[in-house]
């Protein structure tokens, strides 16, 4: 079978699936497992490499408006590649290729490839995902066995969990200008790793904030998974952050408990490894409790000169 994954998190479940040699197209942004970097890309992007993150969100809120996503297909690129499988979402109205023009295109496209479309707001939905792309190629058996090694792993995380003493109330920012609230199964995630987010919803959009609901909540922990974006560039929009009003005067910074994480990566692609991130954001609540795996790198704590405390 011939797949084109139309997003990053379907390539990550397509590769964890074992199915990496019948993957032919990939989107842009797809570059995990490393090998896909090198195979046709079948997106392009209207948002400019050097925008800035008011500039990006600005981008969104328009073409929201107009129910049109910031992504477009390479057409001549697809058709070349005479996919059997197209896999795509409809969970994010502009992070992806639109669901009309994914439709479109298979209907356009020579043998008519079947559409796989993949909608997880919770972290069980994930796993749900990753069994409905084996069941679209015929490995059910093999689905199950990826879903059961990662529930493990989930398990031995919640498991410990229960020995936790006191939940830190914690905000996970999905975006810094403006500040975005965590949504889908990242609140979820904060819970199971012992956590108490009190902004964010389980199951439910990330949505925007104002800054006074996080002063008024004033969080013992704070961790930042930008999406879309690695932590390199969001320590770009760390000024922006501290330049906040009250934002030196949060317990979190208080206590030294400002972390940056790589939303690209994990937090904000909701495929097989949303376990790491679960693994992560533990060892940054509760590094005692849950010790952080072996090649997994831990998120990134601000130092006092870096939020403005040692000022």
């Amino acid at each position: 079978m011939r797949i084109v994954s139309l997003l990053p998190s379907a390539t990550e479940i397509v590769c964890e699936l074992g199915l990496g040699e019948q993957l032919v197209g990939v989107t842009h942004e797809c570059d995990y497992p490393p090998f896909v970097a090198g195979l046709p890309k079948v997106t392009r992007t209207l948002i400019p490499h050097d925008a800035a993150s008011r500039e990006i969100d600005a981008l969104v809120r328009e073409r929201l408006k107009t129910r049109k996503a910031l992504y477009s297909l390479d057409m001549p690129v697809l058709e070349r590649l005479r996919p059997d499988l197209l896999v795509t979402q409809a969970l994010c109205d502009v992070c992806a290729v639109a669901e009309e023009e994914v439709n479109a295109a298979a209907c356009s496209l020579p043998g008519r490839p079947k559409v796989v479309n993949l909608e997880p707001m919770r972290l069980a939905e994930v796993f749900d995902c990753i069994r409905l792309v084996g069941r679209a190629v015929g490995i059910e058996r093999k689905a199950d066995e990826v879903i059961a090694a990662l529930q493990a792993r989930v398990d031995v995380v919640t498991e410990r969990t229960r020995a936790v003493t006191h939940r830190p109330r914690m905000v996970l920012l999905e975006w810094i200008d403006p500040p975005f609230c965590s949504g889908h199964w990242s609140p979820e995630l904060v819970r199971l790793a012992g956590g108490v987010e009190g902004i964010g919803l389980e199951g439910q959009a990330s949505r925007t904030i104002e800054w006074n609901d996080i002063t008024a909540y004033n969080p013992e922990v704070l961790v930042v998974a930008c999406c879309g974006f690695s932590t390199e560039r969001t320590l770009q929009d760390l000024p922006i952050l501290r330049n906040l009003p009250g934002f030196d005067s949060l317990a979190c910074v208080r206590e030294g408990r400002v972390f940056v994480v790589d939303g690209n990566a994990y937090f904000s692609r909701p495929g097989p490894r949303l376990v790491e991130s679960l693994e992560i954001l533990a060892h940054l609540l509760h590094p005692d409790i849950h010790p952080l795996p072996p090649g997994l790198a831990p998120g990134r704590r601000l130092t006092p000169l870096e939020t403005g405390a040692g000022a």
